[in-house]
């Protein structure tokens, strides 16, 4: 076990290398100035322009630039904005906003998925089955931009039951709509991935077993159905979680939350290295541990899982 943790750790080590380097090469690459960018329509004076990008290391080559950034990362200093203020303080800013939104997201995705997929993989081929499978099929195709405006719509301005927008209310009872309606975007693929898990699990020999041997019901299903259905909807699961860290950009601007979305596509806006290498390293060192936690939570699942 150790070893496999160790392994997976060192992993790391060439993924955070090459997504710094390329991410870093991608915003070099982009066109424009971004120091012009900064004074908009006004004509900046010259000599502050040279100053400016000489204070960034825009006027050294690319190579250049990725090693001041990448000495400037190991000793803790992830960078400033062009605006003058720190990446970590920004990152500190937005990353818990964006961290709040994704938990109660994925845990209203995960909640939906475990019931409705359970009672649809019972009830198989009922009425309350094919009512849920049309329902995760109108999920799936609809944008989320389209759920996000009827939400805010309805159950914002219509019903009162939420805040149009969060803003600096952004506390977990300020995130209930945009997790709301994250959580539904995302909920139907585990939903139909826990009612397949579960249909095949209920076909399995030692479920048979388990009901030749008098256990009830309410014994079977917990025990020894839904632990091992669990999989693939938590490996699901996982993957959502990451995406929403890196930002669920278009509803953190509908609903104008202040986090990790809005803030990085300003920064890519803007032409902001630093600002978009720093946001994108911490996020793939994030989503690796993620992964790790959930291939760990797989023994615990399934005993016949081993790790060498």
């Amino acid at each position: 076990m150790l070893g496999y943790i160790l392994r997976r750790l060192l992993q790391v080590i060439p993924v955070f290398f090459g997504a710094t380097l390329l991410i870093y090469f991608l915003v070099f690459a982009m066109p424009g100035d971004p120091i012009l960018a900064l004074f908009g329509d006004k004509t900046p004076n010259p000599a502050v322009i040279e100053q400016l990008r000489a204070q960034y290391h825009l006027d050294q080559p690319f190579l250049v630039q990725y090693w001041y950034y990448i000495t400037g990362v190991f000793q803790g200093d992830l960078g400033t904005t062009y605006s003058g203020r720190p990446v970590s303080a920004v990152l500190a800013a937005t990353l818990p906003v964006t961290g709040r939104l994704a938990v109660m997201a994925i845990g209203i995705e995960f909640f939906l998925a475990i019931v409705i997929g359970t009672i649809s993989a019972l009830r198989k081929g009922k009425f309350f089955d094919n009512v849920s499978l049309m329902i995760a099929l109108v999920a799936i195709a609809i944008p989320i931009f389209v759920v996000a405006f009827l939400a805010q719509y309805f159950l914002a301005i219509q019903l009162g039951w939420f805040k149009p927008t969060v803003g600096a209310d952004n506390d977990w009872g300020g995130l209930w709509l945009p997790a709301i309606v994250l959580g539904f975007s995302l909920y139907a693929v585990s939903m139909r991935l826990m009612r397949s898990s579960v249909i095949d699990t209920l076909n399995q020999d030692w479920v048979r077993t388990a009901y030749s041997k008098g256990l009830s019901r309410n014994r079977v299903l917990p025990v020894h159905v839904l632990r091992n259905s669990l999989i693939p909807v938590i490996t699901n699961s996982a993957t959502n979680f990451g995406v929403l860290l890196v930002g669920a950009t278009v509803t953190e601007g509908i609903f104008n939350v202040p986090g990790v979305g809005n803030t990085l596509f300003q920064a890519i806006q803007r032409g902001e290295g630093p600002t978009v290498v720093s946001f994108v390293t911490v996020f793939v060192i994030l989503y690796v541990l993620v992964n790790l936690v959930i291939d760990l939570l797989y023994g615990l699942l399934d005993p016949r899982i081993r790790y060498a």
